[in-house]
């Protein structure tokens, strides 16, 4: 019965929960202290661990909880991964099936000119999207100086010029941080 419920519960979250881990944490606290899973204070400190694990905040934090679920129900440790299956296998499947559809409405409607126009539209948007979200995070208390300045110009050159990989240049940036800071 725990894993029927752990499924429908994440399935919701899965399906309505727009704007990304963030955002969905308050459907899966809801959940959580509805059902008795766990206590406000384990669901806080699973926020925690979620953010610190690597992997999208809202998955870690379904993973946790299933196990966590399964712990409270009184389920051996086998079982409580299992119920960590279901969460996360919940709450990724609304994604995972309207992908699917997308995916074959697209495949269809490929060469339709509209459908073109609006991808073309969406990719403008998006770059406009990151760059005010970069712009947002320049501020004087971000530490925007010269040598922070002179650091994005170096990066940004390094991957659009030198085509260097992505890592190494966050390793780069990390090691030159904490030389300059």
């Amino acid at each position: 019965m725990i894993y029927l419920r752990l499924f429908l519960s994440f399935f919701k979250i899965g399906l309505f929960g727009f704007g990304g881990g963030y955002a969905i944490l308050s459907l899966i606290e809801h959940e959580v202290l509805r059902y008795g899973w766990m206590t406000p204070q384990e669901f806080t400190d699973i926020v925690a661990v979620s953010q610190m694990t690597p992997g999208p905040i809202g998955i870690n934090s379904a993973t946790y909880t299933g196990f966590t679920a399964c712990q409270t129900a009184g389920m051996n440790e086998w079982m409580c991964v299992a119920g960590s299956v279901v969460a996360t296998s919940a709450i990724i499947l609304p994604s995972v099936i309207i992908m699917l559809i997308i995916c074959q409405v697209y495949l269809r409607l490929k060469g339709n000119k509209w459908v073109e126009g609006s991808l073309q539209t969406l990719r403008v948007t998006v770059i406009g999207l990151i760059a005010a979200a970069a712009l947002l995070l320049m501020t004087p208390e971000n530490f925007i100086d010269r040598w922070s300045v002179a650091l994005f110009v170096l990066v940004f050159i390094g991957t659009l010029v030198l085509k260097m990989h992505p890592i190494l240049l966050i390793c780069i940036a990390g090691v030159m941080g904490h030389i300059i800071y």
